[in-house]
Parts: structure tokens; sequence; C-alpha cells
């Protein structure tokens, strides 16, 4: 079974950092993009960052361009987010999901999704 489990979310200080994970299961990364949404209180899911399989391009909404980071790791199964400079802004709960092959702007073409993960900035 598709699984994706989220993990490295938490409290930070605005500035700070935090590696998000997103552990799969049940598929492998070399036939799915993997990307990260999140979805702030009262506000609509947003598209954060992506990687395709294969070539492993990646992506990134512009308010995230210059400090977040998607990566990851074939042998572990598994893709991160780094996120630097973290703005308040960016708290949300944070989720992971998979798509065949290529990224998409369309959540509907992310067929698996995790159960997410909490990230909140704050002083």
């Amino acid at each position: 079974q598709v699984q994706l489990v989220e993990s490295g979310g938490g409290l930070v200080q605005p500035g700070g950092s935090l590696r998000l994970s997103c552990a799969a299961s049940g598929f492998t990364l070399d036939h799915y993009a993997i990307g990260w949404f999140r979805q702030a209180p009262g506000k609509k899911r947003e598209g954060v960052s992506c990687i395709s399989s294969g070539d492993g391009i990646t992506h990134y909404a512009d308010s995230v361009k210059g400090r977040f980071t998607i990566s990851r790791d074939k042998a572990k199964n598994t893709v991160y987010l780094r996120m630097n400079s973290l703005k308040p802004e960016d708290t949300a709960v944070y989720y992971c999901a998979a798509a065949h092959s290529v990224c998409s702007d369309y959540d509907d073409d992310f067929g698996s999704w995790g159960q997410g993960t909490q990230v909140t900035v704050s002083s």
C-alpha cells in the first residue's frame, strides 16, 4: 500500500530552520514525483515544492525560492524539505504527496497524501 509519512515539524523562531522528511513506502521514488504542500488555517492549500522522478527536476513556489530546498534520498525512499530563514507566514500544516512521475501544479494529480506535520514559526 502506498504510504507517505511526514515528520520534522515543530516550533521554530523566525529566521530559524527545519528539515521535514517524507518517508515513502509501497512505491519507489523512481516512479513518483513528491510534492510538498502547506495549508494555514483559513487559507487554501498551496504547493510549496516538488521533485520529479527520474530526472529529479525541482520546483518551488515563488514565496519559498531561495529559502527552501527539496531533495531526495532514494536509498531511504525519503524526500526532504529543508526550510531556512523561516517566516511567520510559513506557519502551516505541511503535507507531502505523490504524483505519477512528474510534478504538477494541480493538487488532484497527487493521488497519495501524508497526514501532515505542523510547522509553527513564532517568537
